[in-house]
């Protein structure tokens, strides 16, 4: 049976910062239109974290029991390295999309928007069928298709939408910037496991791409959010920009990326891309707070 050490390590705290960016960007966005709601950003916050963990979970069940997790390079899987029982980490899954469902409802309830459900029930499925069910699109390439659009997208506007009732230009092009962060995350995972996956025959965007695409797509992606960040600043306040704080914190891993590191190596790019999403939504909280 895993220990508590091991199912935190099986949480994956290291992608934490891909939902936490969002809620934080979102409420500098809430600040500036005089609408932020502590309460309001504190139930999004907990509906981000619990549908992170959760996918973290579903990933590690369903790539158990397919057995793509069984030669990983990256941190521990509970299912793939035999320490859970699937289906006890198939039960933490549902029961974190459980808690998402739980303040997702609080919300719906405070502000009377209940078309938001189905939001929150694509989210949920969307998390689930990324590598479960019998055609889960992680395996086809368009992971971060949907990593742009759920924790980018959805997730900045959905935050600004609850608190402001309506998304105004700035809020999009922070969902663009963290969205775009957010997917070089996946990028950086996948490339790390881009040789396993083909052996595994997990069809990632990666896989897809080869190894210097890729690496193409990972400084593409770099370029798209300082494009995100100058879009909010020009709608908003140029105070904004501060949310390129992030580039100090992507030039090592940008430029191992770009140098060809690859395997185990690449899990310290992964720590330091989260880090540099978590830097960027700081950045335009701040900025927006002051302005």
């Amino acid at each position: 049976m895993a220990n508590l050490a091991e199912w935190v390590e099986g949480a994956r705290p290291r992608t934490l910062p891909a939902a936490l960016s969002p809620v934080l960007a979102g409420s500098g966005v809430a600040w500036f239109a005089d609408a932020f709601s502590p309460l309001l950003a504190g139930l999004a916050l907990v509906v981000a974290l619990a549908l992170q963990i959760g996918v973290n979970f579903a990933n590690d069940y369903s790539d158990g029991i397919r057995g793509t997790d069984a030669d990983r390079v990256g941190p521990l899987r509970l299912v793939g390295s035999g320490v859970a029982e699937p289906r006890h980490v198939r039960d933490a899954a549902f029961a974190c999309f459980g808690l998402a469902a739980v303040a997702g409802l609080v919300i719906v309830v405070l502000i009377a928007q209940w078309w938001l459900l189905a939001v929150g029930a694509a989210a949920i499925a969307a998390a689930w069928f990324y590598t479960g069910g019998s055609h889960p699109y992680g395996y086809l390439g368009l992971g971060e298709v949907f990593v742009f659009v759920f924790f980018g997208l959805v997730a900045v506007a959905g935050t600004v939408y609850v608190q402001v009732g309506s998304v105004p230009a700035a809020a999009w092009w922070a969902a663009v910037a963290i969205g775009s962060l957010a997917c070089l995350i996946l990028v950086a995972n996948n490339l790390r496991d881009l040789d396993t996956d083909l052996t595994a025959g997990k069809r990632t965007l990666a896989t897809r791409l080869g190894d210097a695409g890729t690496r193409r797509a990972f400084v593409g992606l770099v370029g798209l959010a300082v494009l995100g960040v100058v879009g909010v600043a020009a709608t908003s306040s140029w105070w904004a920009l501060l949310g390129l704080a992030m580039l100090p914190v992507l030039a090592r891993p940008t430029m191992a990326v770009v140098r060809g590191v690859s395997g185990r190596d690449l899990i310290g790019v992964l720590k330091q891309t989260g880090l540099a999403e978590l830097a960027c939504a700081a950045g335009l909280f701040v900025g927006l707070l002051v302005a």
